[in-house]
């Protein structure tokens, strides 16, 4: 390893990783990148090596021989199943939640009983092991309300139901196995109202320094219609969130979060992505994730202006009181490519070209479900598989430059949201 430079390893396969590896890539820090899986993407900014996530042991064993100064865990599943905890105890620095503090995004009835204990606003609940106690709970609320399998789902576990009927029939296929083992418990919520935004803070388990602000676009169709995704498309910066909001997000949300973990013994390290709604009576939280969003990343890491590398570091190893981060002034938009008839089931194999001609000064295509064979030849492999990112010095701006990188990719199997950015676009015209 040449000297005072780091061997960095991301973990992940998605457009979050891509983004993640490019923007580490530029570091004058970094000697060696490796991306683990990887994907038709990642190749180019880094190397990608065949090593499996679920294997700790293999993960300890591959950073040892290659001399790996930091891994950076992209998605939740490794972390709620504790690969930062191996390599911590390997000596091996890992950026991401141990396996306790990944409970946050782990288990949704562990992040509600945290915020009642440590009184921070969300929406009041009930928590549930049997299916009797929640159809009891349910009898005594009203419609609309929102059913969550507790654990893990892929970001599918989460039932907003507009009757009654609805939620009760909820309860059942969440007890009978609709998401495996993330429905061994569920949370019964208020619904609240309001938008949402998603924020972003990196955090050393003591000190805690706010990222920047983004609204995600869940739905697939149009106009917010149709079935959740993983997310369709994203911007950042969210106008919605205030200097002001931002200061009371930090106060009421995410520092007493911080300080009730550390009095747990689970001092949070890693990114803390807080889903909030902003409702009439201010920021509430809706859920935390223990990694970056996806596609969020890619807009925020567009619009980073810093090197990251020290800002990894530092949450790693406690030392994030001496990081300050600069962010640019111009929009960045990210539009998703999915396979069409996601997020349903979909066709895998199609090939993907023209992609060499989208990138320019403004606009750039990171990676998802995609793959490279030995020609160079891209093919979708993944529901999302393309992130088309594009910079602007107002929203409209980035959404054009976004949508005409769209349209010089050759890929008939796929589709996207027209309308990106459609409300925050709106507040700009006024």
């Amino acid at each position: 390893m040449t000297e005072n430079k780091l061997n960095i390893l991301v973990l992940g396969s998605g457009g979050r990783e891509h983004a993640l590896c490019w923007k580490i890539a530029q570091s004058p820090l970094l000697a060696n990148l490796f991306c683990a899986p990887g994907n038709g993407g990642t190749g180019n900014v880094a190397q990608n090596i065949d090593l499996n996530m679920d294997d700790h042991q293999a993960v300890v064993d591959f950073c040892q021989a290659q001399q790996i100064g930091l891994v950076v865990i992209g998605p939740e599943a490794p972390l709620v199943a504790g690969l930062a905890d191996a390599l911590t105890a390997a000596g091996i620095a890992a950026f991401g939640p141990s396996k306790e503090a990944a409970q946050l995004e782990g288990s949704k009835g562990y992040t509600k009983d945290l915020c009642a204990e440590a009184n921070i606003p969300t929406a009041a609940y009930g928590r549930f092991d049997a299916a009797q106690a929640a159809h009891d709970y349910l009898d005594r609320q009203s419609a609309p309300i929102v059913v969550k399998a507790d654990g893990l789902a892929a970001g599918k576990g989460v039932i907003i139901a507009e009757t009654l009927q609805q939620a009760h029939e909820a309860i059942d296929d969440i007890f009978g196995g609709a998401f495996g083992q993330a429905g061994a418990e569920l949370v019964i919520e208020e619904f609240l109202t309001g938008e949402e935004a998603s924020f972003f803070v990196l955090c050393d388990g003591e000190n805690a320094l706010p990222m920047a602000t983004a609204q995600d676009h869940k739905r697939v169709g149009d106009g917010d219609t149709g079935p959740n995704t993983g997310g369709m498309g994203a911007y950042s910066p969210a106008s919605i969130m205030t200097p002001a909001l931002v200061e009371q997000t930090m106060q009421e949300i995410i520092l007493p979060t911080m300080k009730a973990m550390a009095e747990r013994g689970a001092a949070y390290r890693g990114v803390l992505f807080a889903g909030l709604m902003l409702t009439p009576q201010g920021p509430k939280l809706i859920e935390y994730n223990c990694r970056f969003g996806d596609p969020e990343c890619q807009v925020l890491m567009q619009r980073l202006d810093s090197d990251i590398v020290p800002a990894l570091q530092a949450a790693a190893n406690g030392s994030l009181a001496n990081i300050s981060l600069n962010w640019r002034d111009e929009v960045a938009m990210t539009v998703v490519m999915a396979a069409n008839n996601y997020p349903a089931a979909y066709e895998k194999g199609s090939v993907i070209s023209q992609l060499e001609n989208v990138d320019t000064d403004d606009t750039m295509v990171f990676h998802a479900g995609t793959a490279r064979d030995e020609n160079g030849t891209i093919t979708a492999i993944g529901g999302r598989v393309l992130n088309v990112t594009a910079k602007g010095k107002t929203v409209a701006q980035a959404r054009d430059n976004a949508y005409i990188g769209v349209g010089k990719i050759d890929w008939p199997e796929g589709f996207c949201r027209q309308d990106i950015g459609w409300r925050e676009i709106q507040r700009e015209q006024g």
